[in-house]
């Protein structure tokens, strides 16, 4: 049965219920020409007469009558289909996905985390990855990213907070090599991509001579990993820092390394209910964030 052949049939369905083309118009929000153009549309496809056509309306035939009891049926599976899918959009069940950077992923997971417990019919998935996963594809229904404001059609972005970063070094190597006073005197952690667009990396080219970044990582979580045990001094957020009684800082957050933090969701699934309890989650918790 196509679309149109449908909607033939639920507009004689209502014709069939109301007994007059005008009721029926008026339930389907509709001009009464198109009722009277879908019921002989109808009878022309099925070959038969479904109404007797009087002074005081329509009254269904023996064969309206057959379609009638179908189509009241399948009405009513409609009406009970929608009420699921509703329920559906207002449950916290079933799986919620949230995608980010890899370095990241350890300010979010206690959120995640204590969100799951607090809504135990949720599974919940975090995709911590360089791969930018799309949310109008389905793959994740919440992004937390970094960077400039993300510019995708059809995502809602709200700024979520602005990440703040310093030059840190392990107790240890601060002890080996003093204050930073002279930065060819030190070891320095940098990024393996001396183009990485991240404004502290791009800082760090401009200041510090090659030969002096002794440590080199293609992503940001092996950098910070490296500063930790003394390998030399790098950038480390603030938030990571803050949970590391040994790290010491060499130098203070600058303005220029900032990176803003933004909470990205598809506006088809924006007002879901498990969606908009997570970004308020995400958002309430970033009150907190260093």
């Amino acid at each position: 049965m196509s679309v149109e052949t449908w909607d033939e049939i639920r507009t004689a369905y209502h014709v069939a219920r109301r007994g007059t083309v005008s009721g029926a118009a008026e339930d389907l929000g509709v001009h009464h020409a198109t009722v009277i153009r879908h019921v002989d549309a109808l009878e022309a496809r099925l070959g038969v007469k479904l109404f007797q056509r009087h002074a005081r309306g329509y009254t269904p035939t023996e064969a309206g009558e057959d379609l009638l009891r179908v189509a009241q049926i399948t009405d009513d599976q409609f009406t009970q289909l929608a009420g699921r899918l509703k329920g559906q959009r207002s449950a916290m069940t079933g799986e919620l996905t949230l995608t980010t950077v890899d370095a990241l992923a350890p300010l979010l997971v206690p959120v995640l985390a204590g969100f799951q417990v607090e809504h135990p019919d949720l599974s919940v998935r975090l995709l911590a990855d360089a791969r930018l996963f799309r949310l109008e594809y389905g793959e994740a229904h919440v992004a937390v990213r970094a960077g400039g404001r993300p510019d995708e059609p059809d995502n809602i972005v709200q700024e979520l907070g602005v990440q703040r970063t310093a030059l840190f070094a392990h107790r240890s190597y601060v002890q080996r090599r003093g204050p930073l006073e002279d930065f060819a005197a030190h070891d320095f952690v940098g990024h393996a991509d001396e183009g990485h667009r991240a404004p502290f990396n791009q800082w760090l080219a401009a200041n510090v001579p090659g030969d002096r970044i002794r440590f080199r990582a293609s992503d940001a979580r092996a950098c910070i990993e490296a500063v930790q045990p003394g390998a030399g001094i790098g950038f480390v957020p603030l938030w990571r820092a803050a949970g590391d009684p040994d790290l010491v800082e060499m130098h203070p957050p600058l303005d220029e390394w900032a990176v803003s933090l933004w909470l990205v969701t598809h506006v088809d699934l924006h007002r879901s209910a498990k969606v908009q309890a997570l970004t308020a989650r995400l958002k309430e918790a970033a009150q907190g964030w260093p």
